[in-house]
């Protein structure tokens, strides 16, 4: 079996980063940053910045790769801003559907779903949830009253992200395909891959992941209006959350001019390829509003 690694000191952390060809322009601002930052996750942000495996390219510091990590705080936290409008829209899209369709409880019928739907694991899911979460008001109050009989779109409010995704992905295809034109124009077969896409961006940025410099497992499908395909990274993520966020005013001021400014901010440190930014990155990220 292979030995654990030692724990290091912080400064024993530091003299590896230098040895790696790291600037340290402030000893005690590198000590001090490394109290509250655990080594590993810092050192992740050097990746970007690697001509082999043990050696940073020349003008890599300390303080521009903490710069690079404040801005990708920064980018989480305005995609999660839209994130949470989105999938909030999409809880409601999919609830109303499906219950105006097969019922208030028509999800627990498993004929209500694609043959290829786990009904047994999906309700066993449900009842986690439902256990996991008995002491908020709501729960109490279905609970009590219904015996436990949460319509859709009450129990949809203690769905995971994943969770929604799963329960799309398992409607019938006639149904995905109405859905999707309806409320998303597009076909079910994109808004499939959209949902999961987001779900993985979600993930990243909830749980304080990278992005900078970083893919993702899940290749996006590009939709039919865009010229160049998309790929798995951070602007071809931003363009299908672009895609389903249903208010083009609002991801306008609240999410394409904010992440404008955190570009211009820090035009000097980051390279737009490293996000896979194309050269007209800034037109494609507003979207145009017809009056």
């Amino acid at each position: 079996m292979a030995k654990a690694k030692l724990p290091a000191t912080i400064d024993q952390q530091i003299s590896k980063l230098k040895e790696r060809g790291c600037e340290i322009e402030s000893m005690e601002y590198a000590r001090e940053t490394l109290k509250y930052i655990n080594y590993f996750r810092l050192v992740n942000y050097f990746e970007p910045f690697e001509i082999s495996k043990k050696r940073y390219e020349e003008g890599t510091s300390f303080n521009k790769i903490m710069q690079v990590y404040e801005f990708d705080r920064k980018l989480r936290s305005i995609l999660l801003a839209a994130l949470e409008e989105v999938e909030i829209a999409l809880r409601a899209a999919i609830s109303n559907y499906h219950a105006l369709k097969y019922g208030a409880l028509g999800y627990l019928n498993a004929s209500n779903f694609d043959f290829r739907h786990n009904h047994n694991a999906f309700m066993s899911k449900i009842r986690h949830l439902v256990e996991q979460n008995e002491d908020r008001e709501f729960v109490r109050h279905y609970n009590r009253k219904y015996q436990g009989d949460f319509p859709l779109w009450v129990v949809m409010e203690l769905f995971s992200f994943g969770t929604l995704a799963f329960f799309y992905k398992d409607m019938h295809n006639a149904d995905k395909k109405e859905l999707a034109d309806k409320y998303y124009d597009c076909s079910s077969s994109d808004l499939d891959n959209w949902i999961f896409c987001m779900n993985e961006l979600r993930n990243y940025c909830a749980h304080y992941n990278r992005l900078y410099g970083n893919s993702f497992p899940v290749m996006p499908k590009t939709p039919h209006s865009f010229d160049t395909e998309l790929e798995p990274n951070v602007f071809g993520y931003i363009m299908i959350l672009k895609q389903l966020y249903h208010d083009k005013e609002n991801w306008n001021t609240r999410i394409a001019k904010p992440l404008v400014r955190q570009i211009g901010k820090n035009h000097g440190v980051i390279k737009l390829s490293h996000l896979g930014f194309p050269d007209d990155w800034d037109q494609q990220l507003y979207t145009t509003i017809e009056k």
